[in-house]
């Protein structure tokens, strides 16, 4: 009996735990547009930079980089825009700022 809380603490740590998972979409209403974030991943050897699948006002748009540092996002096509009042970026820069 003295043995069993020992074994039971044992065995549920040997348990495999299940991956978390995020909460997407995030949607967000943002200067008279619904932008949601439907995929975020950040990089890990720049942690400003965020490759992310966002759909705005129901048109879903490519992976692209979205660089909070210099404020700019590079398109799928390599093209480098800087953020816009209304852009995506700028929603995700508020949310995953340190």
């Amino acid at each position: 009996m003295k043995y069993l809380l020992p074994l039971l603490v044992l065995i549920i740590s040997l348990l495999p735990s299940l991956p978390a998972q995020a909460s997407m979409p995030i949607c967000r209403h943002y200067s008279n547009h619904q932008i949601c974030i439907l995929s975020l991943k950040r990089s890990a050897k720049n942690y400003w930079e965020y490759r992310a699948v966002v759909r705005v006002d129901g048109i879903t748009r490519p992976i692209e980089v979205y660089n909070c540092r210099d404020r700019i996002h590079i398109q799928n096509d390599g093209k480098i825009l800087p953020f816009k009042d209304n852009s995506p970026g700028l929603l995700i820069c508020s949310f995953f700022h340190n």
